[in-house]
């Protein structure tokens, strides 16, 4: 296959990826409605279900200007040799391969962190504050931002690195290393990302004792869930909106709620959402999610691996010659479509996992409870609860409150 025909296939899938993308969301906004609708009656009243309406709105108009811009900001990029100017710029100061990635790479991050970055405060600084859900300082936006920025600079400089000196040291066989680095890399922070990188940006204390912390042990002792961390995190710095989620495996198990979960649910529905955690720790879905995880990045490695030993996929985005860091972002576009595939498989299974762990805690301790603080916590957070099919089908890794409800229920 000619140059000209992969540049003309890249342009195309990113042709297609938007317009779908910006489809499914169109089907989304038909599902507005001015009046109540009857299965959301018990959940949301006539004035809290208009706000989140309006909120719904704002949001996506707001998320199709960003994406329009983002979309012909990457457009133009590749139609004017975008990516090309740019390896040309560099390798007049950088001869190292290695180096030359990493300043390539650091390069398009920086720019599209400025890109992004008035979105990004629009939609913190207007939109949530509108509505009441910022709780942010400026200060602390702009040192998040530096501080993500100096992380994945670091974290990512480190394994871009590896990658490509893998590449460069054992050839066509580089995706089995690579991808036994991603494996390990991944377990790693599943077990210490809590540890680690959240206190970076949020404070974690352990629960302090109390009816709270009495009524789950006593409810952790009755189903042998003992010797599990549990932290509240101070999120009510950031955003108003609440939380919780269960980390790690094995010995380094931890369970995270928010100081706003706290201050929104009764100590029955905590320990009803508690329990909930735990099924997915009793149901081993962490593991799942690792090694369908894993499934997916070796694949992708190997078709990377594969697409290595075409010139022509780097020669498509008119590099001069040959080199890793072209032929990854050419990569990049090309395995869109199964990249798309596998986030809708992943997205499946998460929505099934969601389903079990809520059994789990129905069986367990209380389906009433549970009912009770996923409602409170739609309304506080002016859920959507009536996606398009399409769209939930596609993009949401937790089934609908209403379906979920429905299946406490049955």
């Amino acid at each position: 296959m000619s140059t000209e025909a992969i540049f003309y296939i890249i342009v195309s899938i990113f042709l297609f990826e938007t317009l779908l993308t910006k489809f499914l969301s169109y089907l989304n906004t038909t599902r507005w409605s001015d009046e109540l609708p009857s299965e959301l009656q018990g959940i949301y009243d006539e004035e809290k279900y208009a706000k989140s309406q309006k909120y719904d709105r704002r949001k996506y108009k707001f998320g199709l200007l960003s994406s329009s811009i983002s979309f012909l900001v990457m457009l133009l990029v590749l139609i004017l040799w975008g990516f090309w100017a740019l390896d040309i710029f560099l390798r007049n100061y950088i001869e190292n391969t290695i180096l030359l990635a990493l300043a390539f790479f650091g390069v398009i991050s920086m720019l599209s962190t400025l890109v992004s970055l008035p979105f990004s405060y629009y939609a913190t600084f207007v939109i949530e504050e509108e509505f009441g859900f910022n709780k942010m300082t400026r200060k602390l936006f702009f040192l998040d931002t530096l501080k993500s920025i100096l992380l994945s600079f670091a974290i990512g400089g480190i394994l871009l690195s590896l990658v490509v000196w893998i590449f460069l040291t054992v050839g066509a066989s580089f995706w089995i290393y690579a991808w036994l680095l991603s494996m390990g890399v991944s377990l790693f922070f599943m077990m210490f990302y809590s540890s680690l990188i959240v206190p970076l940006f949020n404070k974690q204390t352990p629960l302090e004792e109390g009816e709270l912390r009495d009524a789950i042990e006593a409810f952790a002792s009755k189903v042998w869930f003992t010797g599990t961390d549990i932290y509240v995190i101070d999120g009510s710095k950031r955003s108003s909106k609440a939380n919780a989620y269960f980390s790690g495996f094995g010995p380094k198990k931890r369970i995270v709620l928010f100081d706003t979960l706290i201050k929104d649910l009764s100590t029955e529905e905590l320990v009803a959402v508690l329990a909930h955690e735990i099924g997915h720790s009793k149901r081993r879905h962490t593991l799942q999610m690792f090694l369908l995880s894993s499934i997916q990045t070796g694949l992708m490695l190997y078709i990377l691996g594969l697409a290595l030993a075409i010139p022509e996929v780097s020669f498509a985005l008119w590099a001069n010659e040959s080199s890793f860091h072209i032929w990854v972002v050419a990569f990049w576009f090309l395995f869109t479509p199964l990249s798309f595939v596998f986030g809708m498989i992943s997205s499946v299974l998460s929505r099934k996992n969601e389903y079990e762990a809520d059994e789990y805690a129905r069986v367990n301790y209380s389906g009433e409870h549970l009912k009770n603080a996923l409602i409170k916590l739609s309304r506080n957070n002016l859920s959507n609860l009536r996606p398009h099919p399409a769209y939930e089908f596609f993009y949401y890794s937790h089934p609908t409150v209403l379906k979920r409800l429905k299946a406490l229920e049955s």
